[in-house]
């Protein structure tokens, strides 16, 4: 392996991970938000328990997704310096943005809502708490912006070789930009969701008594923020085909391995064979005519361009070469990250069901699937972020630099080995630690009710779970 080979791993690998606690923060702060408002409305002491209970599993996902999202700031500069003097002037806006807006506002509010509790008054504390929320999504959105550039380049002249930016409201503005945002904070609505309802299902199955009012109002809320956000997700994500059909062609022909220009595409549940653009040695296993022309164009009738003729004009607008990514990893990718959305549709709307027939704690079988269930949202998210990035292959800025050019050329591949093996062993051990910590979390519930007159002395536990 080259060192090119070895940083594009190191990059992935990093990047999967740290995406792991993206949307399941913005999803529990979010959550965490909304249970606190609906204790400050109710005065419900149960409302109170389930705030700081999600708090404290927020905190531990946030704490892993700074330490981690840290390290990838530090990539560009060791193993893609070519693309950091390429895309520095475009990038370094929204970053700072996100660095000096979102972040700064999202760490101070959440260390005064964390030490607050008792000294801020309950409306200030409430606000607090929707700071943070607003600002971890106002992160994410920066990011997008940045990543979104990659995908769709606006805003820009060519100076001397590199990008130099020339409105920063065409960079957020960017169409590419604010379908992702969306896109992501629906991701996020169903991880956080499917957490809360994978956690309080655990509980209630155990009968855990002493949580069962935290755990029943919990289940009886997420529930149904799953099953509007997974069809709402489903909604989005077919406008955000249309758009990349037209940005990306490539990436949407390779999402279902069409090698041929054609009308009235069908869309295969899966795929054997060959591939290697070879349309013929290609095995479509179950086929729904025209749902991927619908998809992609809006048009049951509507026309896809092919794998192997985008790749000719490619070749005749930017010279020699194979433009087509690693066509398996895209048609897959994209089936894991629509088939769980799909699946999480589903899931929400038979818990809707079994919660206006008042028949959810009583169903054993669904609860237990979707104790199972909290691992689907991280299946799609990591999916979608796979296809989202190796489906723009071989460009790392579509069109205009290759992830062949972008490297940094006096790193050696025994340096990028080193730090590729030391920071995979130190996620590991992270993952461990946190997820050891996570689980006991989980399983000890809420604090014990607290009893009439008895005074509060647990208003550290936040602190200390972070």
């Amino acid at each position: 392996m080259t060192s090119l080979d070895l940083a594009r791993w190191q990059f992935g690998i990093t990047t999967v991970y740290h995406f792991l606690f993206v949307p399941l923060t913005i999803g529990l702060a979010a959550w965490v938000a909304i249970c606190q408002t609906a204790w400050y409305r109710t005065g419900n002491e149960q409302w109170k328990r389930a705030t700081k209970f999600w708090g404290k599993l927020m905190l531990i996902s946030f704490a892993l997704g700074v330490v981690t999202g840290i390290v990838q700031e530090f990539q560009f500069g060791m193993n893609w310096s070519n693309y950091s003097r390429f895309v520095g002037d475009i990038f370094g806006a929204p970053l700072a943005m996100e660095g000096l807006a979102a972040f700064f506002v999202e760490s101070t509010f959440l260390g005064l809502w964390i030490f607050g509790w008792g000294k801020l008054s309950p409306k200030v504390h409430l606000a607090c708490i929707w700071a943070v929320s607003l600002s971890t999504a106002l992160s994410a959105f920066f990011i997008l912006a940045a990543n979104s550039w990659m995908q769709h380049p606006v805003g820009y002249e060519l100076v001397d070789g590199k990008a130099e930016l020339t409105s920063i409201f065409a960079v957020l503005g960017n169409s590419t930009a604010l379908y992702a945002f969306a896109h992501t904070l629906l991701a996020a609505a169903i991880t956080g969701s499917m957490m809360v309802i994978a956690i309080s299902a655990w509980h209630i199955l155990r009968g855990n008594e002493a949580g069962m009012g935290v755990f029943s109002r919990s289940i009886r809320a997420a529930i149904p923020t799953l099953a509007v956000a997974a069809l709402v997700t489903v909604i989005v994500g077919h406008f955000n085909g249309i758009l990349m059909t037209e940005q990306q062609p490539m990436k949407m022909a390779a999402a279902d391995a069409v090698f041929e220009t054609k009308d009235h595409a069908g869309l295969s549940l899966f795929a054997t064979g060959d591939f290697k653009s070879n349309p013929e040695g290609l095995n479509r296993n179950i086929e729904i005519p025209n749902v991927l022309s619908y998809i992609t164009t809006g048009y049951p009738n509507g026309e896809i361009k092919g794998i192997n003729d985008i790749n000719a004009e490619y070749q005749e607008k930017f010279g020699p070469g194979e433009y087509a990514p690693i066509v398996a990893v895209a048609y897959w990718s994209w089936r894991a990250m629509l088939g769980v959305g799909f699946l999480a549709a589903v899931l929400g709307f038979v818990g809707w069901w079994l919660i206006r027939k008042n028949k959810l704690e009583e169903s054993r079988p669904y609860l237990k699937l979707m104790v199972f269930g909290a691992a689907l949202p991280f299946i799609a998210n990591t999916a979608g972020w796979i296809f989202t990035e190796m489906g723009r292959q071989p460009w790392v800025v579509f069109g205009m630099l290759k992830t062949s050019d972008a490297g940094s050329p006096a790193v050696s591949t025994f340096e990028v080995l080193v730090t590729l093996i030391g920071f995979t062993l130190l996620y590991l051990v992270l993952a461990i630690i946190a997820g050891r910590i996570f689980l006991e979390k989980a399983k000890k519930g809420p604090d014990p009710e607290k009893e009439p007159g008895e005074e509060d002395t647990r208003e550290d536990d936040l602190a200390l779970a972070y």
